[in-house]
């Protein structure tokens, strides 16, 4: 089982953690920009993080032959912060990088007017740079803030196709389903989705625009729960075929509009063969 995780906080992680992912089968990853659970107070403190989902983190994944790319945005909780507005400007710059595929995560924590700013000069500068968007929905009233995103998106003019709308559940994926965009929904061990949830939302959605990740961060999460959503898609009478298309083909797909995937064994003393590569290497662009 080949697996792709399209939303893991890496920074949040052990190096135990990344040995444990590239023994049950992850070969890649998109580590999108986050909270780190404590304000941040200047725009520095941000291009620090942003140099290490673009430095470090990538050497420290190509060490168990795991591409690590990354998505890049001021994140909605601290788009309320003053403090951190200046980093819209710093932005530029790294979404411009090779092993930037997206920019995220962007969308809504509290649904403020902030937030409607912030998220909509997102969309933005992901149209002006060609990248996807990968968009938080919120914790709280979590139905409202889907639709609010739907009504944001619509407005912005972005190509639906380009975007995905993550932490879907069972109340909210009808939202989306029919928008044209992308499905993505994050496997917890208590909150979100858990591996049977999901294959019953696939079984009854269908495989097509749909993203399943960890989403493993710095709470209570497990990076191996892709893994399990797979065994359960296969003890719910699913294929091979469509776990392969799930949990590494979408994801792919989705970041492949970037042109800066690259799914080519990572340079490390990882054993994996070449050839499960084979057909799933996509030209870098970009600058």
């Amino acid at each position: 089982m080949r697996i792709f995780d399209p939303h893991i906080h890496m920074t949040s992680r052990t190096t135990d953690d990344y040995e444990r992912m590239a023994a049950a089968g992850v070969r890649a990853l998109v580590e999108p920009a986050f909270w780190l659970g404590q304000p941040r107070t200047s725009a520095g403190s941000f291009t620090d993080y942003f140099d290490s989902l673009t430095g470090w983190e990538p050497f420290r994944a190509g060490q168990f032959g795991i591409r690590h790319h990354c998505a890049i945005a001021l994140n909605p909780k601290e788009a309320n912060d003053p403090r951190c507005r200046e980093v819209l400007g710093v932005l530029p710059r790294y979404l411009a990088r090779d092993g930037v595929v997206a920019v995220g995560e962007v969308g809504y924590d509290s649904m403020s007017p902030e937030e409607d700013e912030v998220f909509a000069a997102q969309l933005e500068m992901a149209v002006e740079h060609g990248l996807p968007v990968l968009v938080h929905t919120p914790h709280r009233d979590k139905q409202r803030g889907t639709r609010r995103t739907l009504d944001v998106l619509k407005e912005s003019g972005i190509e639906p196709g380009r975007v995905v709308i993550d932490h879907l559940n069972e109340v909210t994926v009808g939202l989306v389903a029919d928008s044209g965009c992308w499905m993505g929904f994050s496997i917890y061990p208590d909150t979100k989705m858990s591996p049977d949830r999901m294959a019953a939302v696939l079984r009854e959605y269908g495989p097509d625009r749909m993203l399943v990740n960890s989403a493993a961060d710095w709470g209570r999460s497990d990076p191996l729960l892709t893994r399990a959503t797979g065994q359960a898609m296969l003890a719910a009478a699913f294929t091979d075929d469509d776990v392969d298309r799930v949990l590494w083909r979408n994801p792919v797909e989705f970041y492949g509009q970037s042109g800066r995937l690259e799914i080519t064994p990572a340079a490390s003393g990882a054993d994996e063969p070449a050839s499960a590569f084979a057909g799933n290497s996509i030209a870098r662009g970009g600058s």
